[in-house]
């Protein structure tokens, strides 16, 4: 065992007390017997690109969706499994770390034990680079026991974190069968995913008996589509940063002379952000997705701003302090004391700066060139953005334990190539719906080329999700849009608590999406009862006629999307 990796932490009051913290188990995942029911074939969210991906993933591809059940669902085809043989499993981390991850080993941990205590949970330390050369430990309770509701990823650590080439994709298999492992779960995002698709294929295809199972966790929030409806770590570090951004709004608007820009993670996809500022309200936010769609150029960004800084001093009477003004001498004097000349200054500035000096009037340029020592006391800092990097934890611990238990599940069943997912999640614990998915069927094909003359070749993977501009979430923020910007109706959110106010607070994006696709199926199953309860032999003509007439125009209409969507013609 590495001497750096599950070692006990030595723990504060505080951290003690959030170690005792029990998450709560949804119903379905209750007891010692697997209930599975099953549905139809998942397909690729993009019927473009189904061809490329089913030929990829030939093992894998068109597998159905798993819904685990709770002992009083009446569902007469559920497989039913009550034995439980003694299993291996490996477990490790991948990708960026993220809050939560530990939680999900001891949920995984927690349900192996419960249905078999002779089954063995084995990690890899040092993440993919731990599992390529065999470097383990077994998890036990007294590991677990420090790292329970606490954050970060060193009870077994990660590297970079990549089983891509054929070189590691093989190794991987030749430690699953070195360790006679039944399963692998590889804990991590849309890359890691990507790649555990690619290993439960490989697997298959070379009839190795480790089936692999995926586990939705990145902080970015970008792993998103028809069947997960959010990630673990999402609703950590947006908590954690509202807080943070509403700090800083709580000084901007004590002292009434300050601006902050605060850059937030995410790359591509700006869930993150959307999310804090739905939570915290600050003034202006700009989203990636949003300048990409109306192609703002860099100017056009510092127009939006620099009009709105006029617009809120104006409105305070203000024109002639606005704190941008100090900011620009600042970079003035910068250039100055590296002897750029005064003809040349202006040429050297930062964008955002260069913005607000054309902005400027003639003669107040020619003064701030001029006038290099002004008697600028407050020395305030030149604008940068801030990098809110948070690896915390926080109270989304139920979610993370109940992914481990949901693993248990998965290869209880014997699925391979699929991921955990939980749905309803803006409902109590005990409303959750548990089940799996095929990961290939969440893939997409993107097109690029490679060499000048090269054609473009389509390669099947999980790609992050970016914010939808015509979603429910995007609008809320948009239509709250100018009262963040002149009212100053900032909202902080408060600390993560376990217990308390703010202990069962979901995300915002989350509640305002219809997210839920198991639940719509379950509901639409709902109306096809009540329509068999009401039209049955003895009811009148007319009620007949009319559930005739509805059902003949939805079942064409969904035929013929069925069949457009799959290049197919289906027989009515």
């Amino acid at each position: 065992m590495d001497s750096d990796y599950g070692v006990p932490r030595e723990l504060s009051e505080v951290q003690k007390k959030r170690a005792l913290y029990q998450p709560e188990l949804p119903p379905c995942l209750q007891g010692t017997t697997v209930r599975v029911e099953y549905g139809d074939a998942a397909i690729a969210a993009d019927p473009a690109g189904a061809h490329v991906i089913s030929h990829a993933f030939p093992h894998t591809y068109g597998q159905p969706l798993a819904h685990f059940l709770r002992k009083t669902a009446n569902v007469p085809d559920a497989t039913v499994i009550s034995e439980h043989p003694v299993v291996r499993v490996g477990v490790v981390f991948c990708g960026r770390q993220s809050p939560g991850g530990h939680n999900v080993i001891w949920g995984l941990h927690e349900a192996i034990k419960a249905h078999n205590p002779n089954s063995k949970l084995i990690g890899f330390l040092g993440g993919s680079d731990g599992l390529l050369a065999q470097k383990t430990l077994e998890i036990t309770d007294e590991i677990l026991s420090s790292y329970k509701n606490q954050g970060g990823y060193d009870m077994l650590g990660r590297t970079k974190d990549q089983i891509r080439t054929t070189e590691q994709v093989n190794g991987a298999m030749a430690s699953c069968q070195a360790l006679k492992l039944d399963a692998l779960v590889i804990i991590g995002g849309v890359t890691s995913n990507t790649d555990a698709a690619q290993l439960a294929e490989t697997f298959a295809e070379a009839k190795c008996a480790t089936k692999v199972v995926g586990v939705p966790v990145t902080l970015n929030g970008d792993l998103k589509n028809q069947f997960v409806e959010t990630t673990v770590g999402f609703d950590t570090i947006c908590k954690v940063n509202s807080q943070l951004i509403s700090n800083v709004c709580t000084d901007a608007l004590s002292a009434e002379k300050y601006y902050y820009f605060i850059r937030m993670m995410g790359r591509k996809a700006s869930h993150v952000a959307l999310e804090c500022a739905l939570q915290s309200h600050p003034n202006m936010v700009i989203l990636g997705e949003e300048v990409a769609a109306s192609k703002l150029t860099i100017f056009d960004i510092t127009k939006q701003i620099c009009d709105a800084v006029q617009a809120r001093a104006e409105k305070e009477g203000l024109v002639e302090s606005i704190p941008e003004l100090y900011a620009l001498l600042q970079e003035i004097h910068g250039l100055h004391g590296k002897g750029v000349s005064m003809e040349n200054i202006s040429s050297q500035l930062s964008p955002w700066a260069s913005a607000l000096f054309e902005f400027l009037p003639p003669f107040i340029r020619k003064q701030l060139l001029l006038h290099p020592e002004s008697d600028d006391s407050a020395q305030l800092s030149q604008i940068e953005t801030e990098k809110l990097l948070a690896q915390l934890v926080e109270d989304e611990m139920n979610r993370r334990l109940v992914l481990g238990h949901v693993c248990y599940h998965i290869l209880a069943a014997g699925l391979n190539g699929y991921m955990a997912t939980v749905t309803n999640l803006k409902s109590p614990a005990n409303k959750w719906r548990c089940g799996a998915a095929p990961i290939s069927s969440m893939m997409t094909v993107k097109r690029w080329s490679r060499g000048p003359a090269a054609t473009q070749i389509g390669k099947p993977a999980v790609h992050m999700a970016t914010v939808d501009l015509k979603g429910k979430a995007f609008k809320l923020l948009r239509n709250s849009s100018s009262s963040f910007l002149m009212d100053d109706i900032y909202r902080n959110p408060g600390p993560l608590q376990f217990e308390g106010a703010g202990a069962d607070v979901k995300p915002i994006s989350l509640c305002v999406e219809d997210q839920d696709y198991m639940g719509r199926i379950k509901k639409l199953q709902e109306y096809l009862e009540k329509v068999k309860s009401i039209v049955k032999p003895g009811c009148s003509q007319d009620v007949l006629k009319a559930a005739l007439s509805a059902m003949s125009s939805v079942t064409e209409t969904l035929a013929i999307m069925t069949s457009s969507s799959t290049g197919q013609t289906t027989p009515l």
